[in-house]
C-alpha cells in the first residue's frame, strides 16, 4: 500500500472539489485530490456542460426545420440530424474541458489520485484504485463527493429507462419519450428531444411543472412546451414501464424510452462518513459558515451539504474553504446565489421572491415591449425586480425569457453590491439589448417607466 501525507485532501474532483484543490495549491498548501472518475465531476462530464451542448444542437435543428414557416422569408430543404455525430461533438467539448481542469490542477501543484476514497478516521482515507490501495493522511479533509440521480424502485435504471446520464449519450432520437419529473433537468432534456422531433410527454406528480419556482415564471415555459407539441401531465404519478408503454394513474403513455428526473441525492454512502459520526441535516452533511462539519478539520462543500445543489455554489464554497485553510479571514456570507433553468425560455431567479420578505414590493417589465426581444422573434417573458419599500434596496431579481440566463450575473451582482432601484435605473444599459428590461423594471418600480 502506498502512503501519502499532505496538508489538504479533497475527496471529489467536481466543480467544488477541483476549485478548492486549485486554490489551495495556488496558496501554497500541499494538496491532493481524489476521484474515481475524470476531473470535472457530474457538471463537466454528464451534466451541465453536455446538456447545454445538446440544448444548443436541438435549438439549431429546430430553427432550420421551422425556418420556412416563420416570418423572416427564409426557406431551406428539410434538414436531418445525425445524433451520433452530435454526441461526438458534445463529447469533444467535455474532453477539452476535463483535460483543461487536469492541466489547471497540475499547474497549481495538486497531486491527483484515481480511485474511490473511504475514511479510516478523521485524518486518514484509503483510496482503492486500479493500481492498488493508497493511504492518504491529511491535516484537513474536504468532502466534495457531489450527488447522483434518484432512482425510483418501480422504474429502475436500465434498458429503456434512463437517467440524464444515458439520455445525454443516445445516438438515435427515440420516437417517443416519457419524462418522469417536471423539474429543470427533465424539462431541459425533454425540450431537447421534442425539438429533435421525438413525441415527448412530461409526467409530473405535483400540480404544475417546476413546482419549486414561481408560477408566473413557469407559465411561459408551459406555453412554449405546448407550442413544441409536448404533452404535459401534471398531478400524475408514473407506475411502471413495459413494451414501450409507461403506465400512470391517469392512463397509459406511449414511451419508447423513459427518462427519470425526480431529483438528486447526496453521495455520502460508501465513503465511510459513518466512521466519523458527523452531524447530518437529513440526508446532507451539516456545516457551519466556514463549511466545517461537526468534526474539527473535516469540511464539506457542494451538493453533499444540501440545497441549493448548484455547481457555482460548490465552486464558491470550495474557493472559500481553501482561503480559510490558508489562514485568510473569510466566511460564507453570500446574499444571493442565482439559479438558472435552461428551459425554453430560460428562467433566472436570484434573491427574494415577491412577498417572501415583509415590507417589499415588486414590478415587472415584459419583453413584448423590448426591441431586442422582438428582433429575435422571442418577446415572451419578463424581468421582475423585488425591492424594500423603506429604502428602495433591491432584494430580488427574477426573469423568464430566451437567453436571459446571461443576465444572471447582473442580477446577483446588483444584490451583492447592495444596489437600490435608483442605482440600476440610472445606469446606462446598451440599446438594443434584453438587459434594458432590468433598467425598465426599476424605472417602473420608481413610477416612471419609459417604454411601457
Amino acid at each position: 500500500m502506498t502512503d501519502i501525507k499532505c496538508k489538504v485532501l479533497v475527496i471529489g474532483a467536481g466543480p467544488g472539489g477541483y476549485v478548492c484543490a486549485i486554490r489551495a495549491g495556488q496558496l501554497g498548501l500541499d494538496t491532493v485530490v481524489v476521484d474515481e472518475a475524470r476531473a470535472g465531476g457530474t457538471c463537466l462530464n454528464i451534466g451541465c456542460i453536455p446538456s447545454k451542448a445538446m440544448i444548443h444542437a436541438a435549438d439549431e435543428f429546430y430553427k432550420m426545420t421551422h425556418a420556412a414557416t416563420g416570418p423572416l422569408g427564409i426557406s431551406a430543404s428539410a434538414p436531418t440530424i445525425d445524433l451520433k455525430q452530435t454526441v461526438t461533438w458534445k463529447d469533444g467539448i467535455v474532453e477539452r474541458l476535463t483535460g483543461g481542469v487536469g492541466g489547471l490542477l497540475r499547474k497549481a501543484g495538486v497531486k491527483m489520485v484515481s480511485g474511490r476514497a473511504r475514511f479510516v478516521d478523521g485524518k486518514t482515507v484509503v483510496v482503492k484504485g486500479a493500481d492498488g490501495d493508497t493511504q492518504i493522511r491529511a491535516d484537513y479533509i474536504v468532502i466534495a463527493t457531489g450527488s447522483a440521480p434518484v432512482e425510483l424502485p418501480f422504474l429502475p435504471f436500465g434498458g429503456a429507462v434512463m437517467s440524464s446520464t444515458e439520455a445525454l449519450s443516445l445516438t438515435e432520437v427515440p420516437k417517443s419519450l416519457a419524462v418522469v419529473g417536471g423539474g429543470y433537468i427533465g424539462l431541459e432534456l425533454g425540450t431537447v428531444f421534442a425539438k429533435l422531433d421525438s413525441k415527448v410527454t412530461i409526467v409530473e406528480a405535483e400540480d404544475r411543472i417546476l413546482p419549486l419556482y414561481d408560477k408566473a415564471l413557469t407559465r411561459p415555459v408551459h406555453k412554449r412546451l405546448e407550442e413544441l407539441g409536448v404533452t404535459v401531465m401534471t398531478g400524475t404519478k408514473a407506475q411502471s414501464h413495459e413494451a414501450s408503454v409507461l403506465t400512470t394513474d391517469a392512463g397509459d403513455v406511449e414511451a419508447e424510452r423513459v427518462l427519470v428526473t425526480v431529483g438528486r441525492r447526496a453521495r455520502t454512502q460508501g465513503i465511510g462518513i459513518d466512521e466519523l459520526s458527523l452531524t447530518m441535516n437529513g440526508p446532507f452533511i451539516r456545516i457551519d459558515k466556514m463549511c466545517q462539519t461537526s468534526m474539527r478539520g473535516i469540511y464539506a462543500i457542494g451538493d453533499v451539504t444540501g440545497e441549493p445543489m448548484l455547481a457555482h455554489r460548490a465552486m464558491a464554497q470550495g474557493e472559500m474553504v481553501a482561503e480559510y485553510l490558508a489562514g485568510h479571514s473569510v466566511e460564507w456570507d453570500k446574499r444571493a446565489i442565482p439559479a438558472v433553468c435552461f428551459t425554453d425560455p430560460d428562467i433566472v431567479t436570484c434573491g427574494a421572491l415577491p412577498g417572501e420578505i415583509d415590507g417589499t414590493k415588486s414590478a415587472e417589465f415584459p419583453f413584448i415591449a423590448n426591441g431586442r426581444a422582438m428582433t429575435t422573434e422571442r418577446d415572451d417573458g419578463f424581468i421582475r425586480v423585488v425591492w424594500r419599500e423603506a429604502d428602495n434596496a433591491v432584494v430580488g431579481l427574477q426573469g423568464v425569457g430566451a437567453g436571459i440566463s446571461e443576465l444572471s450575473a447582473a442580477f446577483s451582482l446588483a444584490i451583492e453590491m447592495g444596489a437600490c432601484l435608483e442605482d440600476i435605473a440610472a445606469t446606462v444599459h446598451a440599446h438594443p439589448t434584453q438587459s434594458e428590461g432590468l433598467q425598465e423594471a426599476c424605472l417602473k418600480a420608481l413610477g416612471h417607466a419609459l417604454h411601457i
